[in-house]
């Protein structure tokens, strides 16, 4: 029993090593990634090179799961599973340390792989992931060493004394290496200064439409902060305005390259737009609405002449990702935008600084680029954006829907106002109907209509019984027709279907 005992500490501690092995590897990697300015630490790469991977349907269950969380929820994924393999490590390098070591390297190989084939990782992309890999090697030879000697002699006083020692050193020297990290990496700082420095063109007016005065109802404009945020990145690209450049190429008579500052030199407008994801579900929160400045981008293809076979652009972000837009949606009369503020404010970081596209009309995953670097005119069939390989349609163009966002889930008896919004940007919305388990349909009151690129609020009023019920709402489009009631996941073009809604009138 006493061997027994011994036998299962002696894992216990070994596996704390291999944790604690892998923990200072991961500060080590992230020192690594700070000093070269690089945002592949291996966590990052490892998660950037699996979203890379991901097929649609793990996408859409990760969003329904975890929202706009989605990332955090992957990164904390991912260093779950990297320590249970270190803990597997640490007791089998007190075995055979060959073994334990095996694991390491597998793992640290995978995180370089992985930075290394980023389309954002340069000549150092693996040098992070490479140190932390031989920074969590060193660690799991000393613990291997300290605790062979337990398990050899089976006594172990003088072992488990220097055991905790080492314990203690590794914990705060990983603590200290996490710290360094931060203030090492102060480029997200330049960034955020030089954001906070900025001074861009006004819009006229940040009055927005007076729309629908209702508890739990949706507000005309979706502040910066609750804004969702659907995208491949990871870690987010910093970029200082100073260093941003545009080119402009391709298929057109003239290069441009722009500078922010010859950007904002041009003439800049300022349009509500509302944007949506295609992840978006049936009564999701995948959508916003904000005030866009910045410059029309029929202006700028205008000047780089584009040829008369061309029907697309691939627009590239600094993180590497890519979306394919068609040349005529960027040329038309929907003010299409390079935009670098949102509602009267420099664009946040996560949501693209300091330029990205805004194209009303068309799901994000097709035109929405942030962290904006590069333009290639050119034709559909001579590439694919990020994700048409992936299983989503090479065009997106959003679908008419609507959505009851108040009540959720319980009302009083008596006069209820049943309030929402409903979108069908560069279409218009017309009408919207709602009704009371099925029966028949009530037209709601629109608000203001402010543009056809932004959603629309609604209203109805509902002299609600006791009891449990069922809303439902159905919007046409500006020509009239009814938004599609069959049901229809996301992948690959978009959701469809009635949103409802079930009510308990108290």
């Amino acid at each position: 029993m006493n061997q027994t005992k011994r036998r299962t500490g002696l894992f216990v501690r070994a596996a704390i090593g291999g944790v604690l092995a892998a923990v200072a590897g991961l500060a080590a990697g992230q020192v690594a990634a700070a000093v070269l300015g690089s945002p592949q630490t291996p966590i990052v790469a490892i998660g950037s090179a699996f979203i890379d991977r991901v097929p649609p349907w793990l996408k859409d269950l990760a969003i329904s799961l975890f929202g706009t969380h989605d990332k955090t929820a992957l990164q904390t994924g991912i260093v779950i599973v990297l320590l249970a393999f270190a803990a597997v490590g640490g007791i089998l390098a007190v075995l055979r340390y060959w073994a334990g070591a095996a694991i390491v390297v597998i793992l640290a190989g995978v995180a370089v792989i992985a930075a290394a084939t980023r389309p954002d990782a340069g000549q150092t992309g693996f040098v992070p992931s490479f140190v932390a890999g031989v920074v969590a090697l060193l660690i799991l030879r000393l613990f291997s060493r300290r605790l062979a000697g337990l398990h050899d002699s089976g006594e172990g006083a003088v072992s488990r004394r220097g055991f905790l020692q080492l314990t203690a050193g590794v914990a705060l020297g990983s603590v200290a290496l996490g710290a360094l990290g931060k203030v090492v990496g102060g480029h997200r700082s330049a960034v955020v200064a030089a954001r906070t420095a900025l001074r861009l063109p006004q819009p006229p007016s940040l009055a927005a439409p007076a729309g629908v005065q209702a508890a739990g109802a949706t507000p005309w404009t979706t502040p910066n902060d609750d804004f969702y945020r659907i995208d491949t990145a990871l870690s987010v690209p910093l970029i200082l305005p100073a260093d941003w450049r545009l080119r402009i190429h391709g298929m057109v008579e003239r290069e441009i390259e722009l500078s922010f500052e010859d950007l904002l030199k041009r003439t800049v407008v300022h349009k509500w737009v509302t944007l949506a994801c295609v992840s978006n579900e049936v009564g999701g929160d995948l959508i916003g609405n904000a005030l866009w400045s910045g410059v029309l981008l029929k202006d700028l293809l205008a000047e780089a002449v584009p040829a008369a076979t061309a029907d697309a652009i691939k627009s590239t972000s600094k993180d590497g990702f890519t979306a394919g837009t068609p040349l005529g949606t960027l040329t038309d009369d929907r003010q299409s935008m390079l935009a670098f503020a949102m509602n009267g404010q420099p664009l946040p970081l996560e949501h693209g600084f300091p330029v990205r596209i805004v194209v009303p009309g068309l799901y994000g995953y097709v035109s929405a680029t942030k962290w904006l670097t590069d333009i290639e005119v050119t034709r559909f069939d001579k590439f694919q954006g990020y994700w048409t390989p992936r299983g989503w349609s090479e065009m997106g163009p959003i679908k008419l829907s609507s959505r009851i966002d108040t009540p959720r889930s319980k009302a009083s008896g008596g006069q209820v106002t049943v309030a929402g919004v409903a979108w069908d940007q560069h279409v218009g919305v017309s009408k919207v109907e709602v009704r009371v388990d099925g029966g028949p349909w009530q037209q709601a009151t629109l608000a203001t209509d402010a543009s056809i690129d932004t959603w629309r609020q609604w209203y109805w009023n509902w002299d609600a019984p006791r009891g449990n019920h069922v809303l439902q709402v159905r919007a046409f489009d500006a020509k009239g027709n009814p938004q599609i009631e069959a049901q229809a996941p996301p992948a690959p073009n978009g959701s469809t279907g009635l949103h409802s809604v079930d009510i308990k009138v108290g």
